[in-house]
């Protein structure tokens, strides 16, 4: 009887424990279906958000050449190269010494954009704010910009950053070789419900920080140690709403390299020492670069608006040799600037109807520098020549505030099917050293006349400050009868560059894999701004030309099929300017008087370029290559023995340029699948495959400090896990 009520209970309880486990797993069914089905509508809503945001601002009649993170990863190097190398690969980009890089003939002049939301400049000469790993895709947009697009205008790097919602997971990367490089890095997206994030972050050391001075595969004195962190938060509130946050850092430590051998050539005397070697000058320098931004998109119905506040500090260190500094160049000056900006931005686009889309802007920014700097030099008599060994100590320091206010209204029209024109204003208005304000209309149209043709021609008129963040504090009189006491006393303060802009351009598809495009364009500016390095501390100094013109053609073409991609991209230019108006206490007096009648060649402008690359992936196998060519930077063009110019100089400035160069790099890759584990690549990379050794800069030319070779070649080798 027992044991038959024991067994019906049994029956009964294991009964009931299966419906519980039947109830349980048909509810973490429905839950787990609940969540999927939220999740896809979030990832739905944010793809409708990014479309509508890309929406917000326009590229109609302007030259855009795109590349995503795929482009990048398949290049040599992949997304372990610096930002800059990756620039380098679009139509009619230089390369230059420090890592920088010159679109169009332009010195600087670029604005980086990361989701629409404009990044304030900040004081950076060998260091990248910014890492390929957070890049979804990258456009660089030239030409006649549309309205929204001012301030810095020779180009705009416009940034989409990766999102968790899109792929997440994340990998953990190991990279190095060459020139003792050492990289590891990580990344990771992911999501809880509407709310996604990234996050990446790297550390980067090698002993080829800088360009070498004197070709050398590793140079003296040429250590970096860099860290590179970037994080993005979204919150997806609804179908028309989302908030996103967005936090970057990079610290960057440099070594300044040295040439082998040298003595100082000044005749100066420092505590009775008159010697000392070249190799063992100790100068360093410290750069970070801190930013944030918070914004609000809301899409609904016809209207797409993004306001946005955004903050960016930003600083850097040079820490001179003391004695060998002072030997060398006469003066050993520790210069410190700093830079605090805050900025607040609000674009929006309202489609009235089939025919027209209207565009309208507010960007507000003001930012405080700084400048420091203890400059120890020799006194001297009225004609240059020392009366002691005793070092003096000049202190100069100051501070200002810059103010900018930025508005424009723009009207996209299609008057036909096959024909849209973009017209508008936009005023500009400054307040720093100097201050101007002025109202600048734009027009640009593309014309379609056949499926896969398109014709873009455009006209802008820019304003575009001096480099506030650059622009040094003190008297230069204050040096007078010192050893560093400069050519001239004229000190004009940097002025804001006004331009004309043209461009007129063509692309075609040949069928569905090719793409070729033809682009012109023209520049006339007056108060030309370009930027220079005049002393041993690596910071660049702004001056003006009174007049300048930039002008040139390029050629691009990209190949797609199945495994096969491949591009090639060719420029022709010319940049030139006269009369040097500012800044003017650093250029010898027979270099002025040159300038001033003649129109001289930029010291930045190389009159032909080309980049190009492919890539061949097959079986989790990739082989790619790419290359860059050059006809070489500017240089002092050197008059024979006891020959000058009229106006007393041995040579023309710029008047010449460096030898051509090329550079081929290669790069292997293979994606190994991994039981219980994620995809692993192992990736190998030739930089500089044939060790062309060649001078991106050989010491002279207006601004040029020290002669800067190419990287010699190098041998990576890398492991990537994802997770």
């Amino acid at each position: 009887m027992i044991r038959t009520r024991f067994a019906r209970l049994a029956r009964f309880g294991l009964a009931a424990l299966g419906s519980l486990a039947c109830f349980t797993a048909a509810y973490a069914d429905t839950a787990q279906g609940a969540a999927l089905t939220e999740l896809q509508t979030v990832v739905v809503s944010a793809r409708h958000l990014d479309e509508r945001r890309a929406g917000i601002q326009t590229q109609t009649g302007a030259s855009v050449y795109t590349m995503d993170s795929r482009a990048i990863a398949a290049t040599p190097g992949g997304d372990n190269t610096l930002l800059n190398q990756v620039v380098l690969q679009a139509p009619d980009v230089t390369q230059d010494s420090f890592g920088q890089f010159h679109v169009r003939g332009e010195h600087d002049g670029l604005q980086y954009r990361i989701n629409g939301i404009v990044l304030p400049e900040g004081i950076s000469v060998f260091g990248q704010a910014l890492d390929p790993r957070l890049i979804r895709s990258m456009s660089l947009i030239t030409g006649a910009l549309p309205a929204e697009f001012g301030l810095r205008t020779a180009g705009i790097i416009d940034i989409t950053t990766k999102n968790g919602l899109e792929i997440p997971g994340g990998s953990l990367s190991l990279y190095g070789g060459s020139h003792g490089t050492v990289q590891p890095s990580v990344d990771y997206a992911g999501g809880i419900g509407p709310l996604s994030y990234f996050v990446s972050g790297d550390m980067l050391r090698n002993d080829l920080g800088i360009e070498s001075p004197d070709g050398r595969s590793n140079p003296i004195h040429d250590h970096t140690t860099q860290y590179h962190g970037f994080g993005y938060l979204e919150d997806v509130l609804d179908d028309h709403d989302r908030l996103a946050l967005m936090l970057g850092s990079s610290v960057g430590r440099f070594q300044i390299p040295d040439l082998y051998g040298q003595q100082p050539s000044l005749g100066l005397s420092v505590d009775g020492q008159t010697t000392f070697p070249s190799q063992n000058l100790n100068e360093n320098q410290r750069e970070v670069t801190q930013f944030g931004a918070g914004s609000w998109q809301h899409s609904a119905g016809r209207l797409d608006l993004q306001s946005s506040v955004i903050a960016r500090y930003s600083s850097l260190t040079f820490i001179p040799d003391p004695l060998g500094d002072l030997l060398f160049d006469g003066i050993a000056q520790h210069a410190f600037k700093q830079n605090v900006a805050y900025a607040a931005q609000s674009d929006a686009v309202y489609r009235l109807n089939a025919l027209h889309s209207l565009r309208a802007g507010v960007f507000l920014q003001t930012d405080h520098s700084v400048s420091d700097a203890s400059s120890a030099v020799l006194p001297t008599d009225p004609s240059g020549v020392p009366f002691g060994d005793v070092p003096t100590t000049i202190q100069q320091s100051g501070s200002r505030t810059e103010w900018i206010q930025s508005l424009y209204l723009q009207d996209e029209w299609k008057p036909w099917e096959r024909l849209t024109v973009n017209y508008g204003l936009r005023f500009d208005r400054f307040t720093a050293y100097t201050s101007a304000h002025q109202i600048s209309p734009r027009v640009n149209a593309v014309w379609t006349p056949r499926p896969g043709t398109a014709v873009h021609a455009g006209y802008s008129r820019y304003l575009s400050p001096p480099p506030f963040e650059l622009v040094g504090a003190g008297d230069v009189a204050a040096f007078a009868n010192t050893s560093a006491a400069p050519p001239n006393t004229q000190d004009g303060a940097p002025r804001p560059e006004r331009a004309n802009y043209y461009d007129v351009g063509l692309t075609q598809r040949v069928g569905s894999r090719l793409r070729v495009g033809v682009d012109t364009y023209y520049k006339q500016s007056t108060d030309l701004i370009d930027e220079g390095q005049f002393g041993a501390p690596i910071i660049l100094t702004p001056f003006n030309y009174r007049y300048g013109k930039q002008y040139g053609a390029e050629f691009t073409a990209n190949y797609a099929h199945e495994h096969l991609q491949a591009y090639v991209n060719f420029a022709a230019q010319r940049a030139l300017g006269k009369q040097i108006e500012s800044s003017q206490f650093n250029f010898s007096p027979a270099d002025l008087a040159y300038i001033a009648r003649n129109f001289i060649d930029l010291d930045h402008e190389q009159r032909l370029t080309a980049s190009g690359g492919i890539a061949y992936a097959v079986d989790h196998t990739r082989v790619s290559a790419d290359l860059l060519w050059g006809s070489g930077l500017r240089a002092d063009l050197a008059l024979p023995t006891g020959v000058t110019t009229a106006y007393g100089g041995s040579g023309i400035p710029n008047g010449a340029h460096l030898p051509y160069y090329t550079q081929v790099n290669l790069g292997l890759s293979h994606v190994f699948r991994v039981e219980n584990l994620g995809p692993l690549t192992a990736r190998l990379d030739l930089i500089n495959l044939f060790d062309a050794v060649y001078q991106i800069r050989n010491g002279t030319g207006i601004g040029v400090g020290a002669p800067q070779y190419g990287a010699r070649r190098g041998v990576f080798v890398g492991v990537s896990q994802k997770f």
